[in-house]
């Protein structure tokens, strides 16, 4: 309960004019972006727009640190076109509030430090999918019903998408002090309002006209076979959430010198998500481009994130009309300037230094996410094959060095990790017709790391008693002694005393 204490911070001396300037800020970038991720997902646009306000607003008060913005982010968004196309917009939010359970959990249980289970090679899959399929989806607004625009209506188009992109690509050689991506759309509005053109806007897409976000049990089967459906989605959506949080988070301690709290991001997170769920929002996590946006105009407390959240309320409730006027094609500009900037195209320099295993893993997890638009498949496949590769990776390592001490004893040193992969070649090592009376496996540079290597021992103690032989093992580090202690009857072993280097003890059986 400490950490809810100083809620709002009252001991942090707050600058004010920078706190609300940044907050408006922050809502006139986090509005278009929330939109587009919503029209891209198929979602109605007011999902975007509640997600960005009951995200931002949560989060802001309860979250890990000041300063951190969230909102509909198209990260955890994309994890759920592919359950959107299948199953509905009310499966959409049962999955969004099951993520948000699971958020919490991670939050209550301090799990937040496995969210680096993660592989890099996994990320960078993600990030550059996610981008490719950002910039393709731009290419539907370049089509109508009856196939692509072509004549006048595809050059207007084009011209103001490309004119968008010029802007916020030079703006900010003019000046910082205004988000590039909001001048241009506020250009391109008053270039297309000014002169009249004639081209697609917000409105011809869905309405943005709403009130309050209204309280919405999702209307799903509250079965087995339902949890089946949103659960995968729903884990990837939170683990997804929660790496660009924690990676968020990381960023803005670097920058402020302070230090934030990841378990209770966590359970902020979660509780928005929740909420979204409950309340027709799309569900989010925190965005990187927004929160730079909001330290760069001076924001350092909590204030500024609330201010966002409810101004974007306020545009909600009295500014639909405005909104639905924005043309389609500043926000196609904004979006494929967005695709750009999340490919990660570092990626690319460090490729050849790569493991080829990680290459293959990364190419895999962007190919299922730009094909299949599943996310959480892709994450989930790619963790499965990074964590098969290391294991297989290891058990390679497992190897054996095998000489006599000064009493005639045989010793095999054994380097590298004892489990389940690699008990065969463990195995393999030993000579049992031919070693002495007594042998030892000393695993000073090695560790028995599961339940498969306590078999690994038990069979090859059962080949050595058979033998007439004793088998006795040292250095083992404390927690393999846990291990083989927790194995009870299992495994009947000597363990040497050693005390040059107190190692344990007590023998087992």
């Amino acid at each position: 309960m400490k950490a809810y204490l100083n809620l709002f911070d009252f001991s942090q001396k707050v600058n004010y004019k920078n706190e609300v300037l940044a907050g408006l800020t922050v809502a006139m970038t986090m509005i278009p972006e929330s939109l587009s991720f919503a029209i891209l997902a198929g979602f109605p646009p007011l999902t975007g727009l509640y997600a960005a306000f009951i995200m931002g607003l949560i989060t802001a008060i309860f979250g890990g640190r000041p300063g951190l913005i969230s909102g509909g982010a198209g990260a955890t968004v994309i994890v759920l076109i592919a359950l959107m196309n299948s199953h509905g917009l009310d499966y959409v939010f049962a999955a969004v509030a099951l993520a948000g359970v699971f958020q919490i959990l991670v939050g209550l249980f301090k799990l937040g430090k496995f969210i680096r289970l993660v592989p890099q090679p996994v990320m960078y899959g993600f990030v550059n999918g996610l981008a490719v399929v950002i910039f393709m989806s731009q290419l539907e607004q370049f089509k109508t019903g009856d196939g692509w625009l072509s004549g006048t209506s595809l050059l207007i188009m084009g011209g103001l998408t490309a004119l968008t992109i010029a802007i916020v690509l030079i703006f900010p050689k003019i000046t910082k002090a205004i988000p590039p991506s909001l001048a241009a759309i506020v250009v391109v509005f008053l270039l297309v309002a000014g002169f009249h053109i004639d081209t697609k806007t917000v409105k011809d897409i869905a309405s943005v006209s709403g009130g309050f976000p209204p309280l919405h049990i999702p209307q799903v089967p509250f079965t087995f076979e339902t949890l089946k459906i949103i659960f995968p989605y729903g884990l990837i959506m939170a683990a997804v959430g929660l790496t660009e949080g924690l990676l968020t988070l990381n960023l803005v301690d670097e920058i402020t010198g302070t230090r934030g709290n990841g378990n209770r991001e966590a359970l902020a997170q979660g509780g928005a998500n929740m909420l979204n769920g409950f309340f027709t929002g799309m569900g989010g996590c925190p965005m990187i481009a927004q929160t730079l946006v909001n330290l760069s105009a001076g924001a350092r407390a909590r204030l500024s994130g609330i201010i966002a959240s409810l101004t974007i309320l306020v545009i909600i409730l009295v500014g639909a009309p405005l909104i639905e006027r924005v043309p389609m094609a500043a926000l196609t500009g904004v979006m494929i300037m967005v695709a750009i900037g999340t490919f990660e195209w570092s990626s690319f320099r460090i490729i050849n230094k790569m493991p080829r295993q990680d290459i293959f893993v990364g190419i895999l997890v962007a190919l299922i996410t730009i094909v299949l638009h599943n996310l959480a498949l892709a994450v989930l496949i790619g963790v499965i094959i990074s964590a098969l590769v290391f294991a297989w990776e290891s058990a390679k390592r497992i190897r054996a060095r095998k000489y006599w001490d000064d009493n005639g004893v045989k010793v095999y040193e054994i380097f590298g990790p004892l489990f389940f992969g690699s008990v065969a070649g463990f195995l393999e090592k030993f000579d049992v017709a031919g070693d002495p009376e007594e042998v030892i496996i000393d695993f000073k540079d090695s560790r028995v790391a599961d339940m498969s290597g306590i078999e690994a021992l038990n069979k090859l103690t059962e080949r050595y008693a058979k033998a007439g032989k004793k088998l006795h093992l040292k250095h083992l580090s404390n927690d393999c002694v846990a291990l083989l202690k927790n194995a009870g009857g299992v495994i009947d072993v000597n363990i040497m005393e050693d005390p040059e280097y107190r190692v344990a003890a007590d023998g087992i059986g």
